[in-house]
């Protein structure tokens, strides 16, 4: 079976986000031997980008799967064109507000009904619901994807988040009614503050200065932790990992979920994606042993690991804090970085595409 990975560069400035096409089957053959899934849409400009790309590179016009992983903008707002222009056959995408009978009690107010909940989330999550209405208005079947839960896809598996898991952070998202718990204004303008001064620090292969992301940090973003984890089955034994904007809570419950049903993630997932764009407030060195591996003596390029990071973007994304220790693990990083990338296996030759340049190994990380 051969494949392609194709990260799109998203947006020209500092803010990344997440456009991916992705295709596997017999690709020298038609295009009923294969399978075709977009996974994010970054912004409107991406998605006009997505359609292009699958249109000229893929061949069709016909997507079979596209995945909206979580309703941040950046991921979720050009999946709006991904449906408008293509023939989608199914979306997979949570939809918070049919949630709001299961959930209510989680919040302050006592006069909170289900009905001024629901009006609430998609007033709050507006790309999410206008995804909804579009796959309605065109009689796309929408699922919720959540572990555990069969959505009839061989060889694709949904790691996270679990429906209770899920469930628990969404009166945390940005804009709903305000929850019976939630950090401080004071405590998150503290960590911004704390994002916009960078100081260096000396690294080396033996020396790893990223560190474990505190509870604070850990759930300081509810929409990321609702990220949609998925494990692809590429053939051979080998596997590919998609993890958005996920954050330590929840790629831990996904790495849970993958041992439960038979995969070791650091052999079987030799494609991974590295979270949030590289951020190092989603990983450390002990969710990265347990989804990469543990630290290598000597390099080694067994794995690959892309970042979807913005052209200016450095150096929060992506973190070379971060690049560094996926390189100590065994994986050859590259990034989009204003240029689309892709990773592939028998698949036809591209005329004006390139093999990526990984990113070094530093020896000065941001601190």
């Amino acid at each position: 079976m051969g494949y392609e990975i194709d990260f799109l560069a998203v947006g020209d400035q500092s803010k990344s986000g997440d456009a991916i096409a992705f295709r596997s089957g017999n690709l020298h053959g038609r295009r009923h031997e294969q399978f075709v899934m977009i996974i994010d849409g970054g912004t409107k400009e991406a998605g006009e980008d997505l359609v292009n790309h699958v249109a000229t590179h893929y061949g069709t016009r016909t997507v079979d799967l596209v995945v909206s992983t979580h309703p941040d903008a950046d991921h979720a707002s050009g999946l709006t064109v991904v449906l408008e222009e293509l023939v989608v056959q199914r979306l997979w995408m949570h939809r918070p507000w049919e949630h709001a009978e299961d959930i209510r009690h989680l919040f302050q107010s006592d006069r909170i009904t289900d009905r001024s909940l629901r009006s609430s989330i998609r007033a709050a999550l507006e790309n999410a619901h206008e995804l909804e209405t579009i796959a309605r208005r065109k009689g796309i079947p929408i699922s919720e994807p959540f572990s555990g839960v069969d959505l009839g896809y061989t060889g694709i598996h949904v790691l996270g988040p679990s429906k209770s898991f899920y469930q628990s952070l969404l009166p945390h998202f940005r804009d709903t009614p305000e929850p019976k718990s939630q950090m401080s204004a004071l405590v998150e303008s503290i960590l911004n503050a704390a994002e916009r001064a960078v100081t260096w620090l000396a690294e080396s292969w033996n020396i790893e200065t990223l560190a474990d992301p505190d509870d604070e940090t850990n759930w300081r973003s509810a929409e990321n932790n609702s990220s949609v984890v998925l494990l692809l089955e590429l053939g051979d034994g080998q596997g590919a990992l998609f993890t958005a904007d996920a954050a330590e809570p929840a790629l831990s419950a996904a790495i849970d979920r993958a041992e439960s049903v038979g995969f070791d993630l650091p052999s079987f997932a030799r494609f991974v994606q590295i979270p949030h764009h590289g951020s190092k407030h989603n990983v450390g060195p002990t969710i990265l042993d347990r989804l990469v591996g543990p630290k290598q003596r000597d390099r080694s390029t067994a794995k690959t690991a892309f970042v979807s990071a913005a052209k200016e973007g450095a150096p929060s994304h992506p973190s070379r804090k971060v690049t560094n220790a996926f390189q100590r693990r065994g994986a050859r990083v590259l990034a989009t970085q204003g240029v689309s990338k892709f990773h592939y296996s028998n698949a036809p030759q591209r005329i004006g595409w390139s093999p990526a340049e990984p990113l070094p190994f530093y020896d000065q990380v941001e601190d």
